[in-house]
């Protein structure tokens, strides 16, 4: 027998005459009603009788909550630490290198929890770090942010990749073999790792080695893919064609820097495979301008092939990557800090700029849509100011954050 659940039952919010934006259009003023943390209602009045909460939301945006789909939690805030005495990425690799015997599981759980937390504050309610899992640290840096997803359950959801070091391949990748194995049983959520750091004949050997693991683990990658400026690595065609070939779980390739610097037929060859094989691609502008380019006449941008990809079918995220750290010496753990990029570097209109950090990027997650609609996740975030453009452009201050219909966060 089916029984009817009554309204009254129900954990009910309705969130009052807030400006909604997730098109290029904003629209008027309208009542949001949030049932059991899904939108259950959208109109220009509801009636606030049967209503537990009530919030008045006049004069604030409203939008889909951000997700970060790229941090690295584990190395944030080390920038007064260690420097980077080249600003290239193997500097930033060198330098994590000399002070890994400095770092311990409380202090990666101190920085990482307070870098997880201050995202939160921000408007994520999501974040996927990955976690250095290399002979010299073991299982420390995932253990730890194990612990730090207990922690911060309570205002943000954090998967964790195994990011394994190098090499995978051969007799002297069997320790990273083993660890990236442990790091899932650990508690690890994907399976990750640097191909392209293996060296130019080994790239594809690496890619099936992290294939076969994760199909052992039954679990889905997110590789770093072509980290390099050179048009040459084409990491990422191969991992198209792999999982084209038989893979049954989510993957995300992150960078893909050199597709950037390829001519447009190759990056829209490549673009269509990556759409057949339906990976998600993360690009994260502030890490990749910051250490790419370096000495080079004309100084190349730091991305992947963002519209080709786009006119493909695949769906582009945007995240910040890292934070303040050598990778990185900047960084807010702000979701209109790295939509404001995407405007300026990426060339995105605003309304795109934040899809690529909001709804894309939770389709990159594999997450249920974040649009605002009737039927969706509430996950929101809303925000003072009169117009997408401006909020990005100001970062304003004043943020109240929902996740699954809960308030987590009002400042």
């Amino acid at each position: 027998m089916v029984m009817a659940v009554s309204f009254a039952q129900m954990s009910t919010t309705l969130l009052r005459q807030a400006t909604i934006v997730h098109t290029a259009v904003t629209e008027p003023p309208s009542d949001v009603l949030i049932v059991d943390g899904v939108i259950a209602e959208i109109a220009e009045s509801l009636d606030d009788r049967d209503a537990d909460i009530t919030i008045d939301l006049t004069g604030h945006l409203l939008l889909p909550a951000a997700m970060e789909p790229h941090a690295h939690l584990d190395k944030a805030f080390l920038a007064e630490r260690v420097e980077n005495r080249t600003g290239d990425l193997m500097g930033a690799i060198d330098a994590m290198i000399s002070l890994s015997g400095t770092i311990t599981f409380d202090d990666i759980v101190e920085r990482a929890e307070r870098a997880a937390r201050l995202m939160a504050a921000n408007g994520y309610t999501a974040v996927r770090t990955h976690a250095d899992t290399v002979d010299h640290n073991g299982l420390r840096n995932v253990e730890a942010l194990v612990d730090v997803r207990r922690r911060v359950a309570d205002v943000i959801d954090v998967e964790i990749v195994a990011l394994t070091g190098t090499p995978v391949v051969g007799p002297n990748g069997a320790i990273h073999r083993a660890l990236l194995r442990d790091a899932l049983a650990a508690g690890a959520d994907l399976v990750g790792g640097c191909p392209h750091l293996e060296g130019d004949e080994a790239v594809e050997a690496a890619t099936d080695v992290f294939f076969g693991i994760a199909v052992e683990a039954g679990v889905g990658m997110d590789l770093h893919t072509d980290e390099t400026l050179d048009p040459a690595s084409m990491g990422l065609e191969y991992l198209a064609r792999r999982v084209l070939a038989g893979f049954p779980h989510r993957v995300t390739a992150s960078h893909c820097v050199s597709l950037g610097q390829r001519d447009a037929t190759e990056q829209h060859r490549i673009a269509e495979l990556v759409a057949a094989a339906g990976i998600g691609v993360v690009t994260l502008p502030h890490t990749n301008l910051w250490l790419g380019g370096r000495n080079q006449q004309p100084v190349p941008r730091g991305l992947t092939a963002i519209d080709a990809l786009r006119a493909a079918g695949v769906t582009v995220a945007a995240g910040a990557d890292n934070l303040q750290d050598p990778f990185n010496p900047m960084g807010r753990a702000c979701p209109f800090e790295t939509a404001s990029l995407m405007v300026l570097v990426a060339h995105d209109l605003p309304h795109v700029a934040w899809r690529s950090v909001s709804t894309d990027a939770r389709q990159v997650l594999g997450r249920a849509t974040g649009a605002i609609a009737v039927g969706a996740p509430a996950d929101l975030l809303a925000v003072t100011g009169d117009s997408l453009r401006g909020a990005i452009a100001e970062g304003p201050s004043n943020r109240r954050v929902f996740r699954a219909g809960r308030e987590v966060v009002a400042r």
